[in-house]
């Protein structure tokens, strides 16, 4: 099918871009997409949760969203997460980025407040009813989203509604995206959203990955791909474990967006840091990237 062709692989999820006063950079931010394509990922997931999407205006996420489509539309896959707290600014974001030429939208259940099936339902519908074609994906993150771990009914309603592309299943367990592959079949994609399980979420049905680590180590993650389409399994492994370590001690850091940043910086791809109320890095943790950036060297070394 053509249209899940385009939604495989792997995705990095954008980075908030800013220059040096804090500000959105488009420059910056077009910049980033042309190193994503030039390593050779697929697609892009714009504006999330890694893009510090609820720290940004609408205006803000719209300037990121063009930044990058003009300078890889048509070349990449790109997705724009559109969910914002009022239904309202959610239809503005998801009818600029339709004008805009995404080959997608995406959308939290919703923001805060522990909306229930209905509400969730009515909103995404909502949004739907204001756009032409552009298909949907449903971003299923229950640890931000009050717990709303998306139920197989709505999900079946969902693609009831003819505009559902897929999912990206960002829930602790693996099973969800057997759960959602069993009930949309083989015509959905469903991306895994939880890094340190890429492999098995693509074991358990997965047609690719959407993260937010893969944007300071696209080329690990695209090689741990090509292992599992090449049926080797245990190199495979192995390597997921050298991901997982490296994320583990990112997550050491103070800031896991502002410690991503500092190794693109390392690596020549400016983006400044992040917006409060997310914390900068501490003074004294240039070691710690530094080994992060050594480490992501050494192992695509090895990986080659």
């Amino acid at each position: 099918m053509a249209v899940l062709e385009k939604f495989r692989g792997i995705f990095p999820a954008f980075y908030a871009c800013y220059d040096d006063e804090g500000n959105i950079s488009k420059e910056r931010a077009a910049g980033l997409a042309e190193f994503y394509h030039s390593v050779g990922v697929p697609g892009l997931y714009v504006t999330g949760s890694s893009g510090e999407c609820v720290f940004h205006t609408p205006k803000e996420r719209m300037e990121t969203l063009e930044a990058v489509m003009e300078a890889v539309g048509g070349k990449l896959t790109v997705i724009a997460h559109v969910a914002a707290p009022a239904t309202r600014d959610s239809i503005e974001l998801a009818r600029h980025a339709e004008k805009m030429g995404v080959d997608a939208i995406a959308m939290v259940p919703g923001f805060y407040y522990g909306l229930n099936e209905r509400v969730v339902k009515k909103y995404w519908c909502d949004v739907l009813d204001a756009t032409g074609e552009v298909p949907l994906f449903i971003y299923n993150i229950p640890g931000t989203t009050n717990g709303f771990n998306l139920p197989t009914r709505l999900f079946e309603e969902m693609l009831a509604t003819g505009r559902v592309a897929g999912v990206k299943n960002s829930s602790d367990s693996v099973q969800d995206i057997l759960r959602l592959r069993m009930a949309g079949g083989d015509d959905v994609a469903i991306f895994n959203g939880t890094d340190e399980q890429y492999l098995a979420g693509r074991m358990m049905g997965a047609s690719g990955g959407i993260g937010g680590t893969y944007g300071y180590m696209p080329e690990l993650f695209l090689r741990l791909e090509e292992l599992i389409c090449a049926g080797e399994i245990g190199r495979a492994c192995d390597l997921q474990r050298e991901i997982t370590g490296i994320i583990y001690d990112t997550l050491k850091t103070s800031s896991l967006y502002a410690a991503a940043k500092e190794v693109l910086k390392l690596r020549g791809l400016p983006a400044g840091s992040v917006r409060a109320p997310f914390l900068p890095l501490e003074e004294g943790e240039e070691k710690a990237i530094r080994g992060i950036y050594e480490k992501i060297c050494e192992v695509m070394e090895r990986y080659q």
